[in-house]
């Protein structure tokens, strides 16, 4: 683990390097359990359960008018709400 620390240049005390010894211990054993079972015949997946397109269909509905949706805004520049520049770059 000390040595791993090392490459990642990770400085760790020694309680550290204890406890995620037995850690990196748990998820070697986890990942070896994997393996036991994902088989060539076990089909590599993303996501446990089937999904195709999850997404509403779009649909055009009404909206707010430019007035509507400016009604509410401290400041305006034509169509557009006006706002503080940032990064003090000009238009």
């Amino acid at each position: 683990m000390r040595h791993l620390a090392g490459l990642a240049r990770i400085d760790l005390s020694e309680s550290e390097l204890e406890s995620l010894t037995g850690e990196l211990a748990q998820i070697v054993e986890s990942i070896a359990k994997v393996s036991e079972v994902a088989t060539p015949d076990v089909v590599a997946t993303s996501h446990p359960i089937p999904l195709s397109n999850v997404f509403r269909e779009d649909e055009v509905r009404p909206s707010l008018t430019v007035e509507q949706a400016l009604s509410g805004a401290p400041e305006r520049e034509g169509d557009r709400f006006k706002v503080a520049s940032i990064l003090d770059e000009e238009q």
